[in-house]
């Protein structure tokens, strides 16, 4: 659970960056991005301190995850705000799914990890609820968009779960 958890705050941290790095600070989004950005990052250190103390090796697909994370986050900041909320909208809803399911099979096994991840989940429901708000379904052919970034989040689970 954390190689996977750790994999896929390290890949939004990516996401993020690409958004910015294409939006600058010129458009209201970038204000929002930001801060989840930060919030990410702070998810992505609580999992390499807990990943430390329990021995566990990150993914190896870390490297692959860095420049498909930016790719992502630049080519839907390329396409406009609207897109790269979209993008947050679609990838939060499937963390929030995953991060239930590891809830579910967790039980009261381990309260550490239990607390942590119930925290982030809240947090990453907030930023999925910010995007909609930020009118991520208004971006271009969001079905198609959200579908595919949402299928590519699952694939990215599964890939880092045993690589």
């Amino acid at each position: 659970m954390l190689r996977v958890d750790q994999a896929g705050e390290y890949g939004a941290t990516r996401i993020y960056a690409g958004q910015l790095a294409v939006m600058g600070a010129r458009h209201p989004e970038a204000r929002d991005i930001a801060r989840m950005a930060q919030q990410e990052e702070r998810h992505r250190l609580r999992f390499d301190a807990m990943m430390t103390e329990r021995r566990v090796r990150p993914t190896a697909l870390a490297p692959l995850w860095n420049v498909a994370g930016f790719a992502l986050g630049a080519a839907t900041a390329l396409i406009g705000p609207k897109a790269a909320m979209a993008c947050t909208a679609a990838i939060e809803t499937e963390i929030e799914r995953h991060y239930g399911a590891q809830l579910d099979r967790l039980g009261e096994n381990d309260p550490e990890l239990g607390d942590t991840i119930r925290e982030f989940r809240a947090e990453e429901i907030e930023h999925r609820d910010t995007a909609l708000a930020a009118g991520a379904e208004q971006a271009p052919v969001y079905p198609l968009l959200s579908a595919a970034i949402r299928l590519g989040c699952r694939v990215a689970i599964g890939l880092s779960e045993r690589i």
